[in-house]
């Protein structure tokens, strides 16, 4: 009984198609390997003047797309920013007061860049059968009335679950003063304290 592989070996490719393959992949790889030698472009420089750099002097300085002062993140580092914006996206007496208010309901989540405070949903002890859950959004990098809006959403609960119900136009108004009133006083203390 014989044994033969269920695989045999390829045989040997002799003859012309074998040397022109050979002589294909030698070819390839030379060709290959003279492409990574020295160039001799025709490409324009970096120095004088030309598309890629429009200084002829190299100690002058650079032109930018983003303007004389760059790309500038996080609003810089001036001092003349009478919004009190503080590095962050909105006016930072509107988010403080903000912060202050709404603080007797734990926080979802604060977008000082977006300028949006959204809570918890909150139940007082006095009225279980009902909660509410507040956003607040800060819309101008100025201290303005019209730059900041309140949504207060409520609920009642209704056996196991919490059903969706209609809050009080009046409770959005309401919180919407005290953060005003409450981010006045806090430009007040500030410029008291820049002036003594």
């Amino acid at each position: 009984m014989s044994f033969s592989p269920k695989f045999a070996a390829a045989p040997k490719e002799s003859g012309k198609s074998g040397t022109i393959k050979k002589i294909l992949a030698t070819t390839s790889v030379a060709l290959m390997l003279a492409a990574c030698g020295p160039s001799t472009s025709s490409y324009p420089t970096t120095s004088g003047r030309g598309p890629t750099n429009p200084n002829p002097d190299p100690n002058e300085k650079r032109e930018s797309i983003f303007g004389e002062d760059g790309l500038v993140l996080f609003g810089g580092e001036s001092n003349d920013d009478p919004a009190g914006g503080g590095g962050i996206g909105v006016n930072s007496f509107l988010w403080r007061a903000s912060l202050d208010t709404v603080s007797f309901v734990p926080l979802a989540s604060a977008d000082p860049f977006g300028g949006v405070i959204i809570t918890e949903w909150y139940s007082d002890p006095s009225s279980p059968t009902e909660r509410f859950k507040l956003t607040v959004y800060i819309l101008d990098k100025r201290l303005r009335a019209d730059g900041l809006k309140v949504a207060v959403f409520r609920q009642e609960r209704a056996g196991d679950e919490w059903r969706d119900a209609g809050a009080n136009a009046t409770t959005s108004v309401q919180l919407e003063n005290a953060i005003l009133m409450r981010a006045r006083e806090l430009r007040v203390n500030t410029l008291e304290a820049d002036d003594g």
